[in-house]
């Protein structure tokens, strides 16, 4: 820190909100490895619960667990991270940034290194509980080192950089995945997700951030908050994770989490709104503007979705596997890195409706290309659409993010407020697009299935022709002509079932498109809207003052 300490700061350079680290004039060579740091980090971030989340099925194996237990995994790590921005915001505040940073590494490295360790399914969800908290650190810290690569004028395009680099996490895991498996099975997972830990801590403490400025910050009606809003997310998030999975009205547990989820959030709603310095501003966030910001990233999400639970989701229910994805997921990889690009070039803090409704459009396009899928689909007939989505779900963050960023600093008290709402529309939005969309499948199949049956007939000469061709393949071993009719329609039940899966994730690929259309109509008429209201009167003296108004 003593280089940073060795001169006075200028104005602009230092911190613009208490608890972020200084920005100085660094030299260039400062600045490649501020970008490097940073991108190493936000990998990191994000890789720690791809890793886990792309290899469920794995992992299932491992810890001989069933479907509707593996399924916790990813859940804890949401249930940790979705709430902890109420207390790091201050955290880094009062206690300053050397802590946050070396701190929260070093426990994402012992959190990574007691994987290797794990030997059942109970610990390895506390462990991923212990993971989402530090997620959470990890995308922030990750943004402070990117933001520190660029000039003042150039800060608003490190944003776009960081925040897709967070987003090559999935696509990363699918690529390697395999290989770790064959390595050193799940443990080579957390190696390198261990390794990753290690490599980031040991650039954190060999390049520091500029200091921050540190502030007396918690208050004891924080951890009140705090201690009704985290359990009551962490309820939500279960029962969202869950809920498709187990089924929504088959256990009871879910009813009841939702109701505990319900009381404990409007309980710390109704403390923060009466308190004089909330954690939460809810009647800044009730603001027009930024309730639309949020409901739109929230719908993106739901958009995005389509790449975990419909794209993925549809080729292993047609036999293939991770490995078979393999070259699918490197087209995804290169249209995220492009998408970084684009957007970092062409950022704009004075447009930046256009790009976010190019970007949905783009995306749009993508779920419909899906939307004509049969049961002859492989990886090759995605790679566009897969780019599209990929393309457009960077492409749309980078602008979304800075207009609530232009928010907080007109008012930085409420760094804290869209910290959290800014988690919770992405996590909470993620939860619930892989819900609703994984609960639109299984009850489009269940239709689908229903009317392929009805024109199912052995009387129809085509059904019983197909049948006894089906037959005709156990012909070697069975000789029972009776048995080999019963192995025929079991074999035709099958293909039936294929078939409405398929016209099931076709129909979720539309609403999806659907939806992104609907989406990019909803943010052009609010652009439509402000440029057509005139501009707001300039009281005279500032008229006389300013005679110039652009």
């Amino acid at each position: 820190m003593s280089r940073y300490e060795a001169r006075e700061l200028l104005p602009h350079e230092k911190p613009v909100i208490p608890g972020s680290p200084a920005t100085p004039d660094h030299p260039l060579r400062d600045r490649v490895l501020f970008f490097l740091v940073g991108v190493v980090i936000n990998i990191t971030g994000a890789l720690g619960n791809a890793l886990v989340s792309v290899n469920l099925i794995n992992l299932q194996g491992t810890l001989g667990a069933f479907t509707t237990e593996i399924a916790w995994l990813p859940a804890a790590y949401a249930m940790t991270n979705v709430s902890m921005n109420l207390l790091l915001v201050k955290f880094r505040q009062q206690f300053g940034l050397r802590l946050f940073t070396e701190g929260f590494l070093v426990l994402y490295a012992l959190t990574t290194f007691a994987h290797l360790f794990v030997n059942d399914l109970r610990s390895a969800i506390a462990i991923r509980a212990v993971a989402g908290v530090v997620g959470a650190a990890l995308t922030t810290l990750g943004l402070y080192y990117t933001l520190q690569a660029f000039k003042r004028e150039w800060r608003i395009k490190g944003i776009a950089i960081s925040l897709g680099c967070s987003q090559l996490g999935i696509p990363i895991a699918y690529l390697f995945s395999n290989e770790l498996l064959q390595l050193g099975e799940w443990r080579g997972l957390y190696l390198f997700e261990l390794g990753l830990a290690l490599v980031s801590l040991a650039c954190v403490i060999g390049l520091p951030l500029p200091p921050s400025e540190r502030m007396k910050s918690f208050e004891k009606m924080d951890f009140v908050t705090f201690a009704l809003f985290a359990p009551g997310a962490a309820l939500l998030c279960a029962a969202v994770s869950l809920g498709r999975v187990q089924w929504w009205y088959e256990q009871a547990w879910i009813g009841w989490a939702l109701v505990g989820a319900i009381i404990l959030l409007t309980a710390a709603m109704a403390i923060e709104h009466y308190r004089a310095r909330p954690l939460l501003n809810l009647r800044w966030l009730a603001s027009g503007s930024l309730l639309r910001l949020f409901l739109v990233m929230a719908l993106v999400r739901l958009v995005l979705s389509e790449q975990g639970v419909g794209a993925v989701n549809f080729m292993r229910g047609l036999g293939m596997n991770n490995e078979q994805l393999t070259t699918l997921f490197i087209v995804v990889v290169s249209a995220t890195v492009l998408a970084i690009v684009f957007s970092a070039l062409t950022l704009n803090p004075q447009h930046l409706h256009e790009p976010v409704i190019v970007a949905l459009l783009i995306m749009a396009t993508g779920a419909f290309m899906d939307a004509n899928s049969t049961t002859l689909t492989r990886p090759e007939q995605m790679y566009v659409s897969q780019f599209l989505l990929a393309f457009g779900g960077v492409m749309f963050m980078g602008p979304s993010v800075v207009f609530g960023m232009g928010k907080v600093l007109a008012n930085p008290k409420n760094i804290v407020s869209f910290a959290v709402m800014l988690g919770l529309s992405q996590t909470m939005g993620g939860l619930l697009g892989a819900a609703a969309l994984g609960t639109l499948q299984t009850a489009r199949e269940k239709y689908h299935s229903s009317v392929l049956v009805e024109h199912l007939s052995l009387m129809d000469p085509q059904v019983a022709a197909r049948v006894q061709q089906y037959a005709g393949a156990y012909g070697r071993t069975t000789v029972d002509p009776s048995l080999r009719n019963v192995e025929g329609l079991a074999t035709l039940s099958q293909v039936t079932a294929r078939e409405a899966n398929v016209l099931a994730y076709n129909d979720v690929f539309t609403v999806i498109g659907v939806v992104a259309v609907l989406t990019a109509l909803y943010v052009f008429a609010i652009y439509l809207y402000r440029q057509l209201q005139p501009p707001p009167p300039v009281a005279p003296s500032a008229a006389s003052s300013s005679p110039v108004k652009t």
